[in-house]
């Protein structure tokens, strides 16, 4: 893609009566002390074209910051926003708009941004290894040839900040948590800032979207909720990559049995398997082990204790056969690997670990022993290549120009999980809206979030049935960001355009339930 070489910038002054409001934490109230200050509203538009899908792509992006708001009207934080809005649409009110979260919580949007959907992507090799120098280049699978794309840094992520109160003074620490830092506060004030963008961009007749990954799954869940009960704004489908549990119970035995599929993922991935299953390719595995977990491993777990002794012996070996790493293991850890050990155990010999979020990528310890590695390989390698990149991006192409760091990861903790029933929440805003479809997207190396737990929320989502038919499951050959290996970038984009596509109702198609003949 090439940036036209006029670049148009227009930067929105402020609409804030307050003039502490336009202060961060610490900063004082004249700029003459060279301290760094932020505005609480303002915008950079540039104009871009670019190859998607085979077609060229005339897009404005929006690269700004709108204000959250309190029930006063005071700005209380300013969310830093990147708006990629297609040119030359005729009928805008057909064009779907898609809201981008990442997770963490207290992650930016930096990951799918510039490595998933958007128009440029991270400068990576085909596996999605580092590369130097560190930048961005064309994404030629872009979704933006179908939908516009908001991405959204929450609260003192990216650049978006808590702002002063009407005093001036910052809010306390508890008090920002209350307000911002919690399952159910995060949903609160994201809903209200989606319907303050979505009204000053004239968004409110477009077919809308949300994507999240990782705990960004949680958090649009609860959007997608929130959006519809609180907002009146009814959304057209969900995405949810690499998701959590989003409030479902998955403990016990089912939590240790869910494990299964992913290590035999990953120990394919490292060739630790019997040349039997080694043979083969990983989609035929996977069905074998996905069966044994469910028929066999899971209830031998359940029974714990009272498992007979040839039972056990049988079920640690065939545990063992498909994790890749010794009987003995399996029966020292009573049949429960955990996934510390797995990441530590599987390449010990080699004197190697496996990533957590990642496990293609591996690392070195201090020590071979030990129960879980000394760090997370593939987080440290995903750091140094987005970090200089957004940062790039940002300010030298999208003309974004400020001294406030950008926070890949900010202080948003201690985290309130308490009253997390997101994913009940999707179900019944589901239920309200008959034109909502929800895809989940997964890599089979992803330890973290793994896909067979996505599978088993999936099923359990909606547990009558009634719309397992709206619900769906794409799978790749990659980790947490599957859309980092270039096969995985163009085959997730593919299919979440089919989604968004498939999403949107026919001509005239009323949102009802049909009665059966």
């Amino acid at each position: 893609m090439k940036t036209f070489l006029s670049v148009h910038l227009r930067r929105v002054a402020a609409v804030v009566v307050v003039a502490q409001a336009l202060l961060l934490t610490g900063v004082a109230q004249a700029n003459t002390d060279h301290r760094r200050t932020l505005e609480a509203e303002s915008v950079v538009e540039t104009e871009h074209r670019a190859q998607i899908n085979g077609e060229r792509v005339n897009y404005k992006v929006y690269a700004g910051f709108l204000p959250v708001w309190d029930d006063n009207g005071h700005p209380t934080a300013t969310l830093q926003y990147t708006y990629y809005e297609r040119q030359g649409v005729r009928e805008q009110e057909k064009r779907p708009i898609m809201f981008s979260f990442n997770g963490g919580p207290g992650s930016a949007s930096v990951w799918m941004h510039i490595a998933y959907t958007g128009p440029k992507s991270l400068r990576v090799d085909d596996e999605g290894f580092p590369i130097q120098p560190y930048g961005v280049k064309d994404n030629p699978h872009s979704v933006l040839d179908t939908t516009d794309i908001v991405f959204v840094n929450p609260v003192n992520t990216g650049y978006s900040r808590v702002l002063p109160g009407p005093d001036g003074e910052m809010p306390s620490r508890d008090q920002q948590r209350e307000m911002f830092f919690g399952v159910n506060a995060d949903v609160e004030y994201l809903a209200e800032w989606m319907n303050t963008f979505v009204t000053r961009y004239q968004r409110w007749r477009s077919p809308k979207f949300l994507i999240g990954e990782s705990y960004g799954t949680t958090r649009v869940a609860g959007l997608a909720h929130a959006l519809q009960n609180q907002q009146w704004m009814y959304i057209n489908g969900v995405v949810l990559v690499s998701p959590t549990d989003m409030g479902m119970d998955r403990d016990g035995p089912v939590k240790a049995a869910n494990r299964l599929p992913y290590f035999a993922a990953a120990a394919w991935y490292h060739e630790r398997l019997d040349d039997d299953l080694q043979s083969g390719d990983l989609y035929d595995l996977l069905p074998e082990v996905e069966e044994f977990t469910i028929n066999t491993y899971l209830p031998a777990l359940a029974r714990g204790a009272w498992l007979d002794d040839d039972e056990r012996t049988e079920i640690a070996r065939q545990v063992a056969r498909y994790s890749g790493i010794s009987e003995q293991a399996v029966m020292q850890n009573n049949l429960d690997v955990d996934t510390a050990f797995f990441w530590k155990e599987l390449l010990r010999d080699e004197g190697l670990t496996v990533g957590r979020l990642d496990s293609r990528y591996t690392g070195i310890d201090m020590k071979d022993a030990g129960e879980r590695p000394d760090f997370n390989s593939e987080l440290t390698s995903w750091l140094h290549s987005f970090t200089p990149a957004i940062n790039y991006y940002l300010r030298e192409e999208l003309g974004l120009e400020t001294d406030i760091k950008y926070n890949m990861f900010g202080p948003v903790h201690p985290w309130d999980r308490s009253g997390n029933n997101t994913g009940r929440q999707l179900r019944q805003a589901m239920a309200q809206n008959p034109f909502m479809n929800v895809l989940f997207q997964a890599g089979y190396y992803d330890g973290a979030t793994n896909y067979f737990d996505a599978k088993y929320s999936m099923w359990q989502m909606d547990p009558s049935g009634k719309m397992k038919d709206r619900l769906f499951f794409e799978g790749y050959r990659s980790g947490h960001m599957m859309y980092l290996r270039s096969e995985d970038l163009r085959l997730s984009n593919e299919h979440l355009r089919e989604f968004i596509e498939n999403s949107l109702p026919g001509e005239n198609e009323a949102a009802q339930y049909q009665r059966a003949n």
